[in-house]
């Protein structure tokens, strides 16, 4: 899904989201292997503006769930996201070769925007080309 930046929010959007992004925090604090409260409180960090932030949710997230391929691609959002390029390509390969499949998400996802210009973004282009061909081939 792709994220609101902070800019675009109202002053009534902000808000909530401080009050949801507090809310969640303490949960996280009672039970920091709460996956469900990470992730939204990973997704809030980046539609606040606060990259940063959700890097370090994303990087808890992938130490609770190393082999999940949707954990390891939002974790290469927010890698992206703070201008991590070549880790974030790392961690594209890595989610595809966990079984990651959404290639137009991929080729869509804001959070990818200035990833996709970057030199190290060709190999994924050829490697999801490649996977399409083969998945293609196999229906």
């Amino acid at each position: 899904m792709a994220k609101q930046s902070s800019r675009n929010l109202s002053r009534r959007q902000a808000r909530d989201l401080d009050v949801e992004i507090s809310f969640l925090e303490g949960l996280v604090r009672r039970d920091p292997s709460y996956i469900e409260a990470l992730q939204l409180l990973g997704d809030n960090y980046s539609d606040r503006g606060r990259p940063a932030e959700g890097l370090c949710v994303d990087e808890r997230l992938r130490q609770l769930r190393p082999d999940d391929a949707n954990v390891r691609f939002n974790y290469a959002c927010s890698l992206a996201l703070n201008r991590l390029f070549e880790r974030a390509c790392e961690e594209i390969d890595c989610a595809l070769d966990l079984g990651y499949r959404d290639f137009k998400w991929l080729q869509r996802d804001a959070d990818l925007a200035e990833l996709r210009k970057h030199p190290s973004f060709k190999k994924i282009k050829a490697r999801v080309k490649a996977l399409q061909t083969i998945e293609t081939s196999e229906d």
